[in-house]
């Protein structure tokens, strides 16, 4: 039994009815859009995927961060020791099969401190950067949205912030703080959100008069959930690039402050501060220098990949 079939039997509509006719009318309208949908969103994922296949830096990126984050999240399991393990009869002991990247100057296993130090180095560059993020986003809609004096206050409070070197000013705000990873975490924040506020504020400024915009103003949406529920989902390519990008500059900046010695402190082990240990070895420990190192440029590396490749992807101005 067919549907005009049933359509008779329950209801006592004829095939011939009109009321077939409209039903029949209908679905001649939906059903080739639903085909056309299902294709566009078949081409789609076949062109990203296509994209991703030709584009080899953003491949290689997504496996180095890709192996760094599940490095730091089987850190428990894969650590060969306890990171904060004390052996003194051990220490600065060479690479070797006990050891695969021997061990510091009180004798614990440097590979077990890396690899519980790459939670610690994601963890302060995905809070940082979501601090920054959060507040770079919320500053930049509401400058590029509103414009006149709200964007001239707004942006001249981030000239004045960019005239101050962010390292130095972080340094400057840590001496009046009592160095912890919290800490850390938020000064980076909060002096990382200029280039995000500047970016959003020109999406803005090109989309707030887009037609879509006029149109949800002429029904009545009210300015928030214009802008963001219709105009900042349009800004989420540059969001996201500037997150990528933002994650591999908190990390950076985390490992240089711990090598200053004001950054994570011990015993929390962190690439930074292995660093800092192997400073006054390097003549004599070299892999105390050497491992930590290697860690932050692939991953700084691969986040500058990563984001590179997310830009070009969602770009369609960068495409080639």
């Amino acid at each position: 039994m067919n549907f005009w079939e049933a359509l008779y039997k329950n209801h006592g509509y004829k095939p011939q009815s009109k009321f077939c006719a409209k039903i029949r009318s209908k679905l001649r309208g939906i059903i080739p859009s639903a085909v056309r949908d299902c294709s566009t969103y078949k081409f789609q994922c076949t062109s990203f995927l296509k994209f991703k296949s030709h584009n080899k830096l953003m491949l290689t990126g997504s496996g180095l961060v890709l192996l760094i984050f599940i490095i730091s999240i089987l850190a428990p399991w894969l650590a060969p020791y306890d990171p904060g393990q004390i052996n003194l009869n051990n220490i600065l002991a060479p690479p070797s099969m006990k050891h695969l990247f021997g061990t510091d100057p009180l004798g614990r296993d440097v590979l077990s401190r890396m690899i519980w130090g790459a939670r610690i180095s994601l963890l302060v560059g995905f809070v940082a950067t979501g601090i920054a993020i959060i507040i770079g986003t919320i500053l930049g809609a509401v400058s590029g949205y509103y414009g006149g004096w709200v964007d001239s206050i707004i942006m001249r409070f981030v000239d004045i912030m960019l005239c101050f070197p962010t390292f130095f000013l972080i340094l400057a705000v840590i001496a009046f703080l009592e160095p912890s990873i919290w800490n850390i975490m938020i000064i980076i924040g909060l002096t990382g959100w200029m280039g995000v506020t500047r970016l959003v504020r020109a999406d803005f400024i090109s989309l707030r008069e887009r037609d879509f915009v006029k149109a949800a103003k002429a029904i009545g949406a009210g300015d928030i959930r214009i802008i963001f529920l219709h105009i900042l989902p349009n800004s989420m390519a540059s969001i996201l690039v500037a997150a990528t990008l933002g994650v591999a500059g908190a990390i950076l900046t985390e490992s240089a402050l711990s090598f200053l010695g004001i950054g994570v402190q011990p015993p929390t082990p962190s690439w930074g501060n292995i660093l800092t240990g192997g400073y006054s070895y390097i003549d004599i420990a070299w892999w105390l220098s050497l491992y930590p190192g290697l860690a932050i440029l692939i991953t700084v590396v691969g986040y500058n990949l990563l984001g590179e490749g997310v830009r070009d992807l969602l770009d369609p101005r960068l495409k080639r």
